[in-house]
C-alpha cells in the first residue's frame, strides 16, 4: 500500500478536491492518505484564537462566519447531489458552532490547538463525502485515534504502530483510507500537533508503521530542484536524492520538504517520492537510501543568519574553553548551524537571533566577541566524501568570487556549505549552477 500526501494548496478549492480524488483512485490499488487543511484555513484559524486571546469574541465570531461562507459556497461547486451537500453542511454547521462555543469560555493554548485541529478535520470530510459521492469506497481513520506524541513532544512509533494496526484491521477491505496530517494527542491526551514537518511529518510516520511500500508527497512543484528556481534561471528537478542529502537541503534552505519529516522513512527503508499534483505524470524525486556516487546534486541557501566570532587568548591549549561556549548557546536555547575554530578564536553561525544580545554579553566573559548580521549559508549537496578528490574544490571555485565568511565541510558526507552575505546569494547561487549544473 502507498501513502499519499497532500498539502493545502491541493485541497485548497472544490476543484482542486476533485481533482485529488482522481489522483487518489488512478492506480486502482488500495492507498493511505493525509491531508492538510484547505489552504488559508489554518491562518484564519489562528486569528479565531489570537481574538479569543485577547478577549474579543467579536473579533472572533466576525472572523468564524467569515469562513463558514467560504465553506458553504465550496459545498455547493464540490458535491453534485442534495443528499452529499446536506449531510456536509450538517457536519459544517456542528464544526463552525463547535469553534463558536469557545467564544464563550477560558481561552488558553489548549484550546488553541483545539481550534487549529479543525481545519484538517473539515478538509477530510468533505473529501471523504464527495468520494462516497462518487462511488469510491473510502473510509475516514481520525487522526487522533492513533497519532500520539511522547513526553517530550516527540511522536511515539510504538504507540501509533500498535493503535493503527488495530484500526486497520478492523476496517480492512476498504479501497482509499483518509486520515488527518499534522494533528494528534499528547502524552496527556489532550489535542497537540506534530509541530515541525506537520502532514508530511504524518504521512512517513504512517508509511513507517504500515509498512507501506512507498510514501508519496504531493505538492506545486516537480519534485526538489537543484537550485531555487525562484531566484536562478535553469534549474531542474533532482530525481534522486539519498535521505541524508534530502535532509541537508531541506534544514538549509529547500522548502518543499521538512528535514525531520522523513526520518521514520528512512529508518523503516520505506522510499518518499515528491511529486507535483499540476503535472502528476512527471517522475518526481525519489528519496531514499541509495548514494549516487560521484556526483553533486543540488544547492540551497538559508537567510536570515547571523555570525558570531569570540577569540581568546585563553583559549590557546585550553580544556573545556568550547564547553563553556555552546553552553551559553544551550541555555538560550540557540541552535547553532556552522562552527569554526582555529587556534585562538571559535565561529558560529545562528538562524535565531532572539537571544543575541544576552549571548553575546555572557561570551564576553571569555574573549572579544564580532556579529556579522544579514548572513546566508549557501550549502552544496551530494557525495561530497572526503575520498572524492577536488570534489570540495569545484564547489569552492564556483566561489571564487563571492566573499566568503565561514566554510564548513567533513562534518558530513553528503555537504559543504559557506557563510556569506545575503547580498551576494543571488550572484552565488547562480554561479553554482553554472559551474555544477549548466556546463
Amino acid at each position: 500500500m502507498k501513502v499519499m500526501k497532500f498539502g493545502g494548496t491541493s485541497v485548497g478549492t472544490p476543484e482542486r478536491m476533485q481533482s485529488v480524488s482522481s489522483l487518489i483512485t488512478n492506480g486502482g490499488e488500495p492507498v493511505f492518505v493525509v491531508l492538510s487543511a484547505m489552504s488559508g484555513t489554518t491562518n484564519s484559524l489562528v486569528e479565531i484564537s489570537n481574538y479569543l486571546y485577547k478577549k474579543n469574541p467579536d473579533g472572533a465570531n466576525e472572523v468564524i462566519n467569515s469562513l463558514e461562507g467560504v465553506y458553504m459556497q465550496h459545498v455547493e461547486k464540490l458535491y453534485s447531489t442534495e443528499e452529499y451537500k446536506n449531510i456536509t453542511r450538517e457536519f459544517l454547521h456542528e464544526e463552525f458552532n463547535y469553534l463558536r462555543s469557545f467564544t464563550k469560555e477560558l481561552f488558553t493554548s489548549f484550546e488553541e490547538k483545539s481550534i487549529v485541529a479543525q481545519g484538517e478535520i473539515m478538509s477530510t470530510n468533505m473529501v471523504v463525502n464527495y468520494m462516497k459521492e462518487q462511488g469510491i469506497d473510502a473510509v475516514l481513520l481520525n487522526a487522533l485515534d492513533f497519532m500520539r506524541t511522547d513526553k517530550n513532544s516527540e511522536p511515539d512509533p510504538t504507540y501509533i504502530h500498535d493503535k493503527l494496526g488495530a484500526i486497520m484491521e478492523k476496517v480492512a477491505g476498504h479501497q482509499v483510507y483518509i486520515t488527518q496530517g499534522f494533528i494528534c494527542r499528547n502524552a496527556y491526551g489532550e489535542i497537540d500537533n506534530l509541530q515541525r514537518g506537520g502532514s508530511d511529518y504524518t504521512a512517513s510516520l504512517i508509511g513507517a508503521a504500515i509498512n507501506a511500500e512507498e510514501i508519496q508527497i504531493w505538492t506545486d512543484i516537480d519534485g526538489m530542484h537543484n537550485n531555487d528556481p525562484r531566484i536562478v534561471d535553469k534549474t531542474e528537478a533532482v530525481r534522486q536524492l539519498h535521505f541524508e542529502e534530502a535532509a541537508e537541503l531541506a534544514y538549509f534552505g529547500a522548502k518543499i520538504l521538512h528535514p525531520t519529516c522523513v526520518q521514520p522513512a528512512k529508518y523503516a527503508g520505506i522510499p518518499v517520492r515528491l511529486k507535483n499534483t499540476m503535472s502528476p505524470d512527471a517522475p518526481g524525486t525519489i528519496i531514499d537510501n541509495v548514494t549516487v556516487r560521484g556526483k553533486i546534486k543540488a544547492v540551497a541557501a538559508k537567510d536570515n543568519i547571523t555570525a558570531i566570532k569570540i577569540k581568546s587568548s585563553r583559549m590557546l591549549l585550553a580544556t573545556g574553553f568550547l564547553r563553556k561556549v555552546f553552553e551559553i548557546f544551550e541555555s538560550y536555547q540557540t541552535a547553532i548551524d556552522m562552527v569554526a575554530t582555529s587556534e585562538v578564536g571559535v565561529s558560529m553561525s545562528i538562524d535565531n537571533d532572539a537571544h543575541l544580545n544576552e549571548i553575546v554579553d555572557e561570551l564576553k566573559k571569555y574573549g572579544t566577541v564580532t556579529v556579522d548580521t544579514d548572513m546566508c549559508i549557501i550549502c552544496v549537496v551530494g557525495d561530497l566524501d572526503w575520498s572524492n578528490v577536488g570534489f570540495e574544490t569545484i564547489a569552492t571555485d564556483a566561489m571564487k568570487n563571492i566573499p566568503v565568511r565561514m566554510i564548513s565541510y567533513g562534518g558530513s558526507n553528503y555537504n559543504i556549505s559557506f557563510l556569506i552575505r545575503e547580498a551576494d546569494k543571488k550572484r552565488a547561487l547562480q554561479s553554482l549552477s553554472d559551474t555544477l549544473f549548466n556546463k
